[in-house]
């Protein structure tokens, strides 16, 4: 049989979350008061094994236990309880930044992080021009990293860590950070070392990028694996087990309403009018409410809002204004709102739905968190830091004959 590139045996993990401690030893000699907390377990007994030369995937909620695993896996944490076995060179790309220094050049930091991940000063003279390309940041290389984007900083980690030529590849979220040319070099790097036999381990929300990347996904669920398996098998799986919690089985607050009218599904369609988790900015897509009704409602108001995985809002629309909107609903349907270029850049985000009167002074369903869905990059139009593009487009001003032309006294 082959051994596996990595074992994870019934690891637990242990923090301790203080309601009050101590700030000084003088504080403690005088007050006398031990300092109080409780325990919290991020990882109870997670065990498997990722075969060599496969891409394994890690899923679940916030809170679930993803990056503590990775953590621990990268030797950053160690586990109170079970044991881990890599076999290989292990690199890791697990925080924005990490291993930079802010007061550093970017070619300085290079040298710096690459010593950290085991490559010599030759090895790093030797590799330079490839890892400075491959982050396309040839322009800024001489420039502090503190004055580096999010994108900026995610670009050249990722080249640093796969400069090292690893046999065990680990990979936090941080990727989703990349704009679509960096995503494309990212997914041919891949490409590249698996067709090498390295090993991958992946933690996204993205589930589209996993089920395109990964063999197997691994789903946490409150520090424990709740199921292993082949990824596009789990990841709808996953996907579901959302949905159905947020139908209105989970939490009074997350629907409410007289009930007459019922929103019963949501689905996001892709521009071919397919179900999918996950679209692209720019993409046009289609956002389907499939509704039922208990009793004829005349003039119903569709209406449908978006949130970032925070809580932010971040944009809400009605049908109020849609005259091809059916006037009275008697029997179940669907209705569409239809984006042709959607704006939203990368991340995760929520749709809450809601059916009210056209006064908007009652309402018939209201679902909270109806939907999740993720963004993932588009064609690069320069923006790649906040929750919208503009899709403007610059042009260049004629420049001044006397040389004053903008910021100029």
């Amino acid at each position: 049989m082959t051994v596996p590139a990595i074992s994870v045996d019934e690891v637990s993990k242990r923090f301790r979350l203080y309601h009050e401690r101590n700030q000084t030893l003088k504080s403690a000699l005088l007050q006398r008061k031990r300092a109080t907390y409780e325990e919290f377990w991020a990882l109870r007994g997670v065990g498997f094994e990722v075969p060599e030369g496969t891409t394994l995937g890690l899923i679940g909620e916030n809170g679930s236990g993803k990056s503590t695993l990775l953590k621990c896996m990268a030797r950053i944490l160690r586990p109170d309880g079970g044991r881990i076995e890599i076999r290989g060179k292990v690199s890791a790309l697990l925080e924005l930044g990490a291993g930079f220094h802010p007061e550093l050049s970017g070619r300085e930091n290079v040298y710096l992080n690459a010593s950290i991940l085991g490559l010599s000063r030759k090895e790093v003279d030797r590799k330079l021009d490839t890892i400075v390309d491959f982050a396309g940041l040839t322009r800024f290389i001489d420039t502090p990293v503190k004055n580096y984007s999010s994108g900026m900083y995610v670009r050249l980690g990722f080249s640093v860590a796969v400069s090292v030529e690893p046999d065990v590849l680990l990979v936090d979220e941080v990727l989703a950070v990349g704009d679509e040319q960096f995503q494309a070099r990212c997914r041919d790097k891949f490409a590249e070392l698996k067709a090498q036999g390295k090993t991958i381990v992946v933690v996204s929300h993205a589930l589209g990028t996993v089920r395109s990347l990964c063999d197997t996904v691994a789903w946490l669920r409150g520090g424990t694996l709740h199921e292993l398996g082949p990824a596009a098998a789990v990841a709808d799986r996953y996907i579901e087990d959302v949905r159905h919690a947020e139908r209105g089985e989970g939490p009074a607050s997350s629907r409410s309403g007289s009930g007459d009218g019922r929103i019963e599904r949501v689905e996001l369609l892709d521009r071919r009018q397919r179900a999918t988790d996950s679209v692209r900015t720019g993409d046009a897509m289609t956002v389907r409410m499939h509704y039922t009704v208990d009793r004829p409602i005349s003039e119903p108001v569709f209406g449908m809002a978006i949130h970032t995985a925070d809580g932010l809002q971040v944009t809400a629309v009605t049908s109020k204004e849609a005259p091809a909107l059916a006037c009275r609903l008697e029997a179940p349907g669907h209705v569409d709102l239809d984006v042709a270029n959607l704006t939203l850049l990368p991340g995760t985000y929520d749709v809450t739905t809601w059916i009210s009167d056209l006064t908007a002074s009652h309402t018939y369903d209201f679902r909270h968190h109806a939907l999740r869905f993720v963004v993932d990059a588009g064609p690069a139009d320069g923006s790649y830091e906040g929750i919208i593009t503009l899709g403007g487009r610059w042009s260049n001003a004629p420049c001044c004959p006397t040389g004053h032309g903008p910021g100029h006294g």
